[in-house]
């Protein structure tokens, strides 16, 4: 935001200079990005009036102009469309420095020209002029332009925090000023104006959560040939906006002055009564900025009784706008929640002034106020009669202001500087604060236009920032060193993130939330949380799994030619549900391209499922590996026969595999992907260590290879062995699948590998072979399972 240093200083004006003012400002909370001159150190640049215009002789797009300067009558050659007799502007003399160009005297087309009759432009005070600049009827001759536009002024931008909307004015600036330097603070005196004419005109809330207050008034009869008079233009030029005519330039005025954004309606424009509303699907509307939409039903809008007139807090209509002919004018003041009116701009491909201030919040008290100063600037610079003030309020949907406790002790504890009492009360009074002691306490209320006070540490951080924070002294930390506890059943995030970055993985860090068009391919039967107020479209739901923040960093990795990938990545995940919102720690991978970096000794072998089954093994390894499982999964995402479900006892935990080639092709990678992810939790958790003696006796190996059915996963033939509970089987391991013509009838060869060992003699070949039977039999009442025929 833009504001003139002048005109701050005619509502706050503390003895410092500009450099001070400003350091002020940013140490405060309201950081100044620059401060510059408002305009050049013009000399010999004055107000000139023009006595008479003539034709060029040698051009037809030039004229000869005689002009006085105060002291004499100058001859100049001027191309301007709009010269004419009797009209005030200004002359740059001979010897003029113009920001870019130095003032000669000249002769054009053989005519002798004593200076430059000057375009906003040419003295940098507009982007663009369509003629030389035009000064009003009483402009003083002779006077220099710098000392008439009062160009001794710096114009202050300052870079707001989107909780400061209440600094999105001059009062609101000035009031920081004048609490930060204790002086007085100096506001346009309150003038309501009175009704001279009857004339009302129907409102109607039809929507009042987003608007909960609307307030309106008639001025009918105003001059449509007056001007916006120049020390408004230069006020509103150093704010950055380009005066247009004069209705418009007093709203934009009062917007910039007070904080609340208005409009004008042509009235004869407007039939029946006003509407607020949302929109009827397929609604259409032209804008000001000669643009036209088609509404969505979620579209607030200001409406009469036939038609759409504006986009409510965004944008008016072209045709209820004020034009030059304009006689009756309808001028609004409305509150809008800033919920409603968040992204709305936005979605729309648009931004203003309007919806910048209503997005952050704007004072839900100032609408009358702010309609009393429109009109009373109405009434001096175009005239007219001014009906009854329309004031519609739903006050069930007003935002409410609650006091604040406010613990004495605690200021101290947070800001880590001493305060008094009394310093208190000054500094929170000078911010406009109610307050009222409790013991040795206070209750406080914040004032309607600090949206962004709510709780006791929002007051002591308006404590700290009056105090200064530069006048906090700075302190050594004392170290308060406490032995933490260490439980050997959990596991620190950080080993499982070695683990894999031992094996060339990268950790990436990516969005909470997604495009939800990308979530949809991932997870497409999660239910997901939409955003109120999205960054953009692309980042519009909270994410369900960690999987689609890495396939955008895979596809951002291969866009730029790096074929070989590994990302992980841990974080919360959010899935509605009928309880509200669960949070769920994750842990993800992605693999593709080759299984080691390119180099002389290695292959190029592509990566496979077994991959990324060993790689998320790895992890398991580090805490209750035996009572994880993998069971053929029916997830959509993964390639059939590629993937996995992993089970932590008989919770489903995770997923692995490759994706599915619809979800490649969806997705435009070119090449196949491998992907994990399971909850972080169960993996963090490990079973306590416990002694086991190491068998002195020597172990012996059994394989068996059997025939079973081809749909029986190999690890139910494992648990099957193992539920046979001996004492002398120390582990099952499978080390050959095979399918052929030498195994028929739908079935498949599993070669399994039994260790049996005991710990008080050594085995013989009846202990093993007694064995070996049991599990026979037990494979093939349960699995149909037989022993391989050789």
């Amino acid at each position: 935001m833009k504001l003139s240093e002048n005109w701050l200083r005619e509502w706050a004006n503390p003895a410092i200079n500009s450099e001070l003012l400003a350091e002020q400002l940013t140490m405060a909370g309201l950081e100044v990005e620059s401060v510059v001159p408002a305009g050049a150190n013009f000399e010999q640049v004055v107000v000139v009036e023009v006595l008479s215009v003539e034709p060029h002789p040698e051009s037809d797009s030039l004229k000869v102009c005689q002009v006085f300067d105060g002291d004499n009558t100058l001859q100049v050659i001027c191309g301007a469309n709009n010269v004419r007799q009797g009209m005030k502007s200004v002359l740059a003399r001979v010897g003029a420095r113009l920001p870019d160009m130095k003032i000669k005297k000249a002769k054009i087309r053989g005519v002798e020209s004593l200076g430059m009759l000057c375009s906003a432009s040419e003295l940098k005070l507009a982007e663009s002029s369509d003629g030389i600049f035009e000064l009003p009827r009483d402009a003083p001759t002779g006077v220099s332009i710098g000392e008439y536009l009062k160009l001794e002024d710096n114009i202050i931008e300052i870079d707001l925090t989107p909780n400061r909307g209440d600094c999105l004015s001059l009062a609101g600036v000035a009031r920081e000023v004048s609490a930060i330097n204790n002086v007085e603070f100096k506001p346009v005196p309150y003038k309501e104006v009175a009704a001279t004419i009857e004339d009302l005109f129907p409102v109607e809330l039809l929507a009042p959560a987003a608007c909960p207050r609307y307030v309106g008034r008639i001025i009918k009869g105003i001059n449509s040939d007056a001007l916006t008079p120049i020390w408004m233009q230069e006020k509103l030029r150093r704010c950055g906006l380009r005066p247009i005519s004069p209705v418009v330039d007093i709203t934009n005025y009062v917007m910039m002055e007070l904080g609340q954004p208005m409009h004008g309606f042509d009235f004869d424009q407007l039939e029946g009564g006003i509407r607020v509303r949302l929109a009827e699907g397929g609604e259409k509307l032209a804008l000001l900025d000669q643009s036209e939409i088609e509404c969505r039903s979620d579209t607030l809008l200001i409406a009469d009784h036939r038609k759409p007139l504006a986009l409510a807090g965004i944008m008016g209509g072209l045709e209820s706008s004020v034009q030059s002919g304009t006689r009756n004018v309808f001028l609004e003041a409305a509150f809008f929640s800033p919920i409603a009116l968040a992204s709305m701009a936005r979605s729309y491909g648009m931004h203003t002034d309007s919806s910048h201030r209503f997005e952050r919040g704007v004072d839900p008290d100032l609408q009358l106020k702010a309609m009393h100063r429109a009109t009373d600037l109405m009434l001096q610079i175009v005239g007219g009669e001014a009906g009854p003030v329309i004031d519609v309020i739903e006050q069930a949907h007003m935002p409410s202001v609650a006091p604040i406790a406010l613990r004495y002790a605690r200021i101290e504890r947070l800001l880590g500087v001493y305060v008094s009492r009394d310093d208190v009360v000054k500094m929170l009074e000078s911010l406009n604060m109610r307050i009222e002691a409790v013991n040795e306490d206070w209750m406080v209320l914040p004032p309607s236009y600090r949206f962004d006070i709510n709780i006791e540490a929002d007051l002591i951080e308006e404590i700290g920032r009056m105090v200064g924070y530069d006048n906090i002294p700075g302190t050594l930390e004392s170290a308060h060193a406490a032995m933490e506890s260490f439980s050997e059943t959990q596991i620190e995030v950080n080993r499982v993130r070695d683990v894999l970055i031992g094996q060339g993985f990268y950790e990436a860090v990516t969005y909470s939330f997604v495009a939800p068009e990308l979530q949809a391919i991932l997870d497409p039967q999660q239910p997901v949380l939409k955003l109120s107020n999205p960054i953009s479209a692309e980042m519009s739901v909270m994410r369900t799994m960690l999987l689609p923040g890495l396939v955008q960093a895979l596809q951002h990795n291969l866009n730029r030619q790096q074929s070989r990938v590994r990302l992980f990545e841990t974080g919360l995940c959010f899935l509605p549900g009928k309880d509200g919102l669960v949070q769920k720690s994750h842990i993800a991978g992605i693999i593709t391209g080759a299984r080691a970096d390119e180099g002389i000794h290695s292959n190029t072998n592509e990566v496979d499922f077994y991959d990324i089954k060993g790689i998320l093994e790895s992890i398991l390894s580090l805490s209750d590996r035996a009572n994880y499982r993998f069971s053929k999964t029916r997830n959509s995402i993964l390639h059939p026969g590629q993937g996995a479900d992993l089970y932590h006892g008989n919770k489903l935990a995770g997923f692995l595999g490759a994706l599915h080639p619809s979800v490649i092709a969806q997705l435009q990678l070119n090449q196949p992907v491998f992907v994990f992810e399971a909850e972080l939790a169960s993996i963090l958790t490990a079973e306590l260590p416990k002694f086991a003696e190491l068998s002195k006796y020597p172990s012996i190996r059994r394989d068996i290879a059997l025939t079973v059915d081809q749909e029986v996963p190999v690890q139910s033939l494992i648990d099957c062995i193992h539920s046979l509970k001996s004492e002398i089987l120390q582990e099952v391991f499978v080390f050959d699948v095979y399918t052929g013509k030498e195994v028929r009838n739908s079935r498949k060869s599993v070669a399994l590998g039994l260790i049996l060992q005991d710990f008080s003699r050594t085995l013989v070949d009846e202990d093993v072979d007694k064995l070996v039977s049991k599990v026979l039999n037990k494979l093939e009442k349960q699995h149909n399972a037989f022993l391989r025929e050789t």
